[in-house]
């Protein structure tokens, strides 16, 4: 049985979309994975900059507190 020239221009017209649209979606698939690489490296730097931020709230309370109990106990009269 002869092969149809049609059904074969037909065929290898779908391959071809089936490949462009494969490509298309491998290329997508990077973009994504890249996008997502980047945001966990901002994720990460976040929570750095979380952590730097309680270790530094963390000091000023203390100083805080140890201001206050050096208060506590002195007169507002200014004798001693």
């Amino acid at each position: 049985m002869p092969e149809d020239p049609i059904a074969h221009s037909e065929l290898a017209a779908l391959t071809r979309r089936f490949e462009e649209v494969a490509d298309q979606h491998g290329r997508e698939f990077g973009i994504i994975k890249s996008d997502l690489t980047a945001v966990r490296l901002q994720i990460g730097n976040l929570d750095q900059k979380v952590e730097a931020l309680g270790k530094k709230i963390d000091r000023n309370q203390a100083q805080i507190i140890e201001l206050l109990t050096e208060l506590v106990g002195r007169r507002t009269d200014g004798a001693g």
